[in-house]
């Protein structure tokens, strides 16, 4: 089901008081997961300001899910220690009840209405039953909120366990590929949403292998592959990555490789590209125009081009470099 409930390890109490405002929303050190001989998370340091929309993004298998689990005291490290909105994830019956989460896609009872299913979860959590209609009209779903859930579509369905997540009016949300299943205005439509709640001072917690759904919401963002950040900060800090490229073509093209000569002898990193090659960095399209002109090589273009935040991303996580 989109909540858990608490492990709470023999510690029996009351919630927590609430975090300082300077307090991470989530912070790690050194946390691992494996599985046998596998590492699947393996001792990341991460820290989460809160009242961010923070994403989480990486191939399949980068031990995105698994880390999720491990903050919702779902799975429990191998080693290493973790705090969720001010609490050890030992200790998660001091968090837990201030946390909603979907995991995995979201799992109902098919045969009951989506109406009912969220009144069996607020039961369950001691929420009250008018919540029921507040996230129904949250995420857009009074309409049908009294058919099964059997004859729900997949977006539908992400939206009802969005809906379960925001049952306990959580101050840290935490979704695992929640554009899962739906179709481009349904992703609009949570964009606006998970938006709307940032504003209301809700932390965000999202994982994705996309970033390009990331980059449209978040705030901050953190690079995973086979368990280990590649990078941590805010999307400024990872725009700042982008590789700058110019592109350049001779007039003649047999004169291809000598042109790639030249460059380099002045320096620059070169990139064959028939009919064109690349200089990587920031380059002064003038610099490269004069020193082409000086070896006799004329050219018929010289343009720049910037690599997007998904093609840092994508170098970032590949096996193969250009």
């Amino acid at each position: 089901m989109p909540r858990h409930p608490a492990e709470t390890d023999g510690q029996a109490g009351a919630v927590a008081d609430p975090p300082r405002a300077d307090t991470p929303a989530i912070r790690t050190r050194g946390l691992t997961k494996r599985f046998g001989s596998r590492t699947a998370v393996d001792g990341i340091d991460l820290e989460i300001p809160a009242g961010v929309i923070a994403g989480i993004v990486g191939p399949n298998g980068s031990g995105k899910t698994t880390t999720i689990r491990m903050l919702l005291s779902m799975s429990r490290p191998s080693a290493g220690t973790a705090e969720v909105l001010g609490s050890p994830i030992n200790r998660p019956a001091e968090y837990l009840p201030r946390v909603g989460a979907m995991i995995e896609g979201p799992s109902f009872y098919w045969w009951l209405s989506g109406r009912r299913n969220l009144e069996v979860l607020a039961a369950l959590a001691g929420t009250s039953k008018h919540r029921v209609d507040e996230v129904l009209a949250l995420v857009e779903l009074e309409d049908r909120a009294d058919d099964v859930v059997r004859r729900y579509s997949l977006g539908m369905k992400q939206r009802l366990g969005i809906a379960a997540a925001l049952l306990p009016e959580p101050s840290l949300l935490i979704l695992d590929e929640p554009a899962n299943g739906l179709d481009p205005a349904g992703i609009r439509d949570m964009r606006r949403l998970l938006l709307r709640l940032r504003t209301e001072g809700v932390t965000i917690f999202i994982s994705s292998h996309v970033l390009s759904e990331i980059e449209q919401i978040a705030d901050w963002v953190l690079v995973l592959k086979e368990g280990r950040i590649l990078f941590q900060g805010t999307i400024a800090a990872l725009a700042e990555r982008r590789r700058s490229q110019l592109y350049v073509v001779p007039e003649d093209p047999d004169q291809l490789k000598a042109l790639a000569e030249v460059l380099i002898g002045h320096g620059h990193s070169v990139t064959l590209n028939p009919p064109q090659l690349t200089i990587d960095g920031v380059v002064r399209a003038s610099d490269v125009i004069r020193e082409a002109v000086g070896a006799g090589i004329d050219l018929s273009a010289v343009a720049p081009a910037q690599s997007t935040l998904e093609d840092t991303f994508l170098e970032m996580t590949s096996d193969q470099r250009a």
